[in-house]
């Protein structure tokens, strides 16, 4: 059986592909490679849209980029991997391709689940076990038995110096100092994971009637006809963020006093740039993908019981967000305000 030899290790290479979230889900392995390698090239390979929030990273060298379209530049991505000579590839996706480019990346040190039909390409093993561990764990549990650090609990995401200014500008000329600003996100990856504009509309006046808050909707490019239909569900009492970059919207979140999401890359986003953040689930595990740290809550209606059933479209009424109770939701914010000594002003 290999054994990782730490004084080998000189440059390492993350792997983790699919949305922004999963992605902000794995940089908690950094510190813990860091502790273990404090001089170590550490790189990552995503795909584009996760680029920005990891590139200025002070403990990221560089980030390579995986596009999953173009055969030739997978082939120019391996030969390019293997000039750089890792030592310890970690390939925390392990789907045909991402084995592949870790089989020929020509590392003494090859990391990945061992799933079917993949094993060949490496010699060291994450948990076997699907669904047991929060996505943010199991990246924990596969250092564990490889022998590392797994002690650093920190979810990381950059932002940049412009991108907070462009935030702060907009918050500060659409908000007062001492507003209580809740942000709302209706952005998620599958229709299904969605909660409907007239629901996320119910929660918003009743956050604004019982905490006397300032909802300030934040959007992607995807989710804009559905921003602008609960802008015009609340009225006045409402804000709506302009178009941003995914860099400005991560600092529009940063400054919120609290995020309502779905489960989305913005909800992993606000835990990783320390915003308390409420996830609104259905089809998906909180338990796998909630929000991760001890300052965050989920919510879902558990009594359903075609809940968690990870469909991409509801075969029946959206029920997991269209009965899920108002009252539940508002008492997970006043948990979140309490436990996260939030102050509340006028």
């Amino acid at each position: 059986m290999t054994k990782l030899n730490k004084e080998k290790i000189k440059k390492i290479l993350i792997i983790k592909l699919r949305g922004i979230g999963d992605v902000v889900l794995s940089t908690i392995v950094i510190d813990n490679l860091r502790k273990d390698f404090p001089k170590a090239q550490i790189d990552y390979l995503v795909e584009a849209p996760s680029q920005p929030g990891l590139s200025g990273l002070k403990e990221i060298k560089q980030v390579l980029i995986f596009d999953r379209k173009n055969f030739w530049k997978k082939v120019s991505l391996i030969l390019q991997i293997r000039k750089i000579k890792y030592d310890l590839v970690l390939d925390f996706f392990t789907n045909p391709s991402t084995a592949l480019v870790t089989f020929f990346s020509g590392a003494k040190f090859r990391v990945g689940f061992p799933y079917r039909g993949r094993k060949y390409a490496y010699n060291l093993f994450g948990p076997a076990e699907r669904g047991k561990y929060h996505s943010a764990v199991l990246h924990i549990e596969t250092l564990k038995l490889i022998g590392l650090n797994s002690s650093y609990r920190q979810l990381y995401y950059y932002i940049s110096p412009s991108a907070l200014r462009v935030a702060e500008k907009y918050l500060r000329d659409s908000f007062i100092e001492n507003n209580f600003v809740v942000g709302i996100c209706p952005t998620g990856g599958w229709a299904s994971k969605k909660c409907d504009p007239i629901k996320f509309a119910e929660i918003a006046k009743a956050v604004v009637n019982k905490f006397n808050a300032k909802i300030f909707i934040i959007w992607g490019k995807s989710d804009e006809e559905d921003a602008f239909k609960i802008q015009s569900l609340i009225g006045d009492k409402a804000m709506i963020a302009p178009e941003t970059t995914i860099q400005e919207l991560a600092a529009l979140i940063a400054r919120c006093k609290i995020l309502i999401a779905n489960d989305s890359g913005p909800m992993h986003i606000a835990t990783s740039v320390g915003t308390p953040v409420l996830g609104l689930f259905g089809p998906t595990s909180p338990f796998m993908q909630g929000p991760y740290g001890e300052m965050h809550e989920w919510v879902r209606l558990d009594d359903l019981d075609c809940i968690e059933c990870n469909l991409l479209v509801c075969p029946k009424q959206h029920e997991c967000f269209r009965d899920l109770s108002i009252d539940k939701v508002l008492d997970k914010v006043n948990y979140l305000i309490s436990k996260n000594n939030l102050l509340i002003n006028s």
